[in-house]
């Protein structure tokens, strides 16, 4: 086989690169990992489902053949592929505006989405826009992650008191509701509801080696056929398709399509940011590579071929995840041995649901979300960065009180409105020389740096753009103004500018223009090689002159300190020179012509 088609081949399919040389001393790992995640995806599967608002069986359909795909395509090792809470109450906040839930019209909408959501991740793989995940910055998906884990927790409210609230993505229309219908509440639901959380909390403080789901559903089971529950008013199951899901393409109509693709995209976003940054945590603690464009085809691919096999969307479990790694997954495998232990299940033992309460899958999804609600992480915003923590605690508010969908495009803006607004006021600082030596710092950071009399030297940390160049224009000019000694130099310290429009390039001309009129010298110093290119290029190192450009602060004081000497005799270089008397001496400045 020609080298190029195998380096295409193992460059389209990762799988192709690793598995030559797995290892069959792995197959024990990913068979137990896959294992332990299948026990656990299969009652999450369900209780999921009936948060999206399709029938539990299509829980399992997703975790089918969207976990054979994903291994073909995917490059990280421990991710457990399925469904999960926060994907499927976005359907059913989307969804729902279409279609009542539970009707055949609701679940042919939730698949067609699921081929819309794949489309999309596959497009932006393909174009390489792996770097949209930045869009879902850490405040925002810390905010929108804790609305929803409560709205998903009281969304199965109903289920848990044994009466039909309907849907809401508002969690005080929930509660309200639930008040005004107190006296239709069905103790037996409750006292399932209530017990299946007790046993839920006591194994997730003392975990053993089975998944508290898998036990609350045993024994939900087991207590409905006892018992007989659905005799005594409580709602089961009931009948669960039986099989393989069959083959079917998904309905298309431009209409629905054109209604769902504003919840396709940010599904698509959410999934593509659980998957990344899950992928980057566990590569970076086993040491290997992932490649965000990859996982965006993987995933994608995941969820358009599961679409045609009745799959609702899947995306990466933070939950399963743990488990499959702490269950010893060494590949992508694992996620095919859960598949399997899923596919069994569904050709062989879907009858054994039947009696299973809808209540105590409510309790495993309420135990569920209230472990996503991090208020430890929304503590440490606010410790780390207040400006991050009031962008969490303003996209938690906006999901719960105005939507969903809202909540985290509101979030989107927030976020990206507050980075507008730093790079418009970017941290411009005075700098003065630190005694005995070359260096200059912060003046307000550093008690010991100095002054140096006539200079005004300022440093612009971040990129000098038409964003913030009006800002800085004005910094420069007032602290000039604002000084109560007399200013015949301004230098600006460009080393920490990384960038330079021409926005920028003409506020540097009028910031030069005015200091001219008050016979003060404009000098820059440190620019780095792409900005040093655009001031050649846009006329500003010749409207300046290259006696202007030095390679570092010292150089520049150096140097304007000399001309001064020639002309006023006050002997100032000599006194700087005396001060920095213990360094080592410097390379002679370049012109700035060769300075490349």
């Amino acid at each position: 086989m020609p080298d190029r088609l195998v380096s295409w081949i193992q460059e389209a399919f990762p799988i192709a690169s690793w598995f030559p040389d797995y290892e069959l001393q792995h197959v024990k790992g990913d068979f137990r990992a896959g294992l332990t995640v299948g026990i656990m995806l299969i009652p999450q599967g369900m209780a999921y489902a009936v948060i999206a608002g399709v029938p539990p069986i299509y829980g399992l359909y997703a975790g089918l053949v969207p976990l054979l795909i994903y291994p073909l395509l995917g490059t990280s090792r421990q991710l457990a592929v399925g469904p999960i809470a926060i994907d499927m109450l976005i359907i059913a906040a989307g969804v729902s505006v279409i279609a009542e839930m539970g009707t055949d019209r609701f679940i042919g909408l939730a698949i067609l989405l699921t081929a819309m959501v794949g489309v999309i991740q596959i497009m932006m793989g393909f174009m390489r826009l792996g770097f949209l995940v930045s869009l879902l910055a850490k405040p925002v998906v810390t905010g929108f992650a804790s609305a929803a884990a409560l709205i998903i927790a009281f969304s199965q409210l109903g289920n848990i008191i044994g009466v039909d609230l309907g849907y809401s993505e508002y969690v005080f229309v929930l509660i309200w509701e639930a008040l005004q219908r107190f006296g239709e509440i069905d103790p037996l639901t409750l006292m399932i509801g209530l017990i299946t959380v007790f046993i839920l909390v006591v194994i997730d403080y003392r975990p053993g080696r089975l998944p508290g789901a898998l036990v609350v559903v045993v024994l939900g089971t087991l207590a409905g056929y006892l018992f007989s529950l659905d005799a005594e008013g409580v709602e089961i199951v009931g009948t669960v398709p039986e099989g393989l899901p069959p083959i079917a393409f998904p309905d298309f109509g431009f209409s629905d399509m054109r209604a769902l693709l504003p919840v396709a995209i940010t599904l698509a976003l959410v999934q593509f940011m659980n998957v990344t940054s899950l992928g980057r945590l566990y590569a970076s603690r086993y040491r290997y590579n992932i490649d965000a464009n990859h996982e965006l085809v993987a995933v994608g691919a995941s969820n358009l071929v599961g679409s045609f096999f009745r799959s609702i969307p899947v995306s990466a479990s933070f939950s399963r995840t743990a488990v499959n790694d702490k269950s010893g997954a060494k590949s992508p495998l694992s996620n095919v041995f859960a598949a399997v232990l899923v596919g069994l299940t569904l050709v062989f033992f879907t009858h054994l649901f039947f009696y299973l309460p809808i209540a105590v899958l409510a309790a495993i999804i309420i135990v569920a979300a209230i472990g996503l609600v991090d208020i430890k992480e929304l503590r440490y915003l606010f410790r780390a960065k207040q400006r991050d923590g009031y962008i969490a605690l303003f996209t938690f508010g906006t999901t719960l009180l105005v939507g969903i969908q809202e909540g985290i495009l509101l979030g989107i803006g927030a976020s990206t409105l507050a980075v507008m607004y730093r790079y418009g006021r970017p941290n411009v600082v005075e700098l003065g020389h630190l005694p005995g030596t070359r260096s200059f710092r912060d003046m307000e950071r550093t008690a010991e740096a100095e002054e140096i009399s006539s200079i005004l030297m300022m440093r612009v940390d971040a990129s000098f753009s038409f964003i913030n160049a009006d800002y800085f224009k004005k910094r420069i000019l007032e602290r000039q103004e604002e000084k109560d000694r007399k200013i015949r130099a301004v230098i600006i310290d460009g080393m920490s500018i990384n960038d330079l429009d021409t926005t920028a390039v003409e506020a540097l001309e009028e910031i030069a223009r005015n200091l001219r009129k008050s016979d003060i010298e404009l000098h820059l110093t440190g620019l780095i090689g792409p900005v040093r290119d655009v001031v050649r290029r846009s006329g500003l190192y010749e409207e300046l002159g290259e006696d202007h450009f030095h390679r570092s602060p010292h150089q520049a004081v150096e140097y304007i300190l000399k001309q001064w000497d020639k002309v006023d005799d006050e002997h100032r270089l000599e006194v700087y020179r005396a001060d920095v008397r213990h360094q080592e001496p410097e390379a002679p400045e370049k012109k700035y012509p060769r300075y490349k």
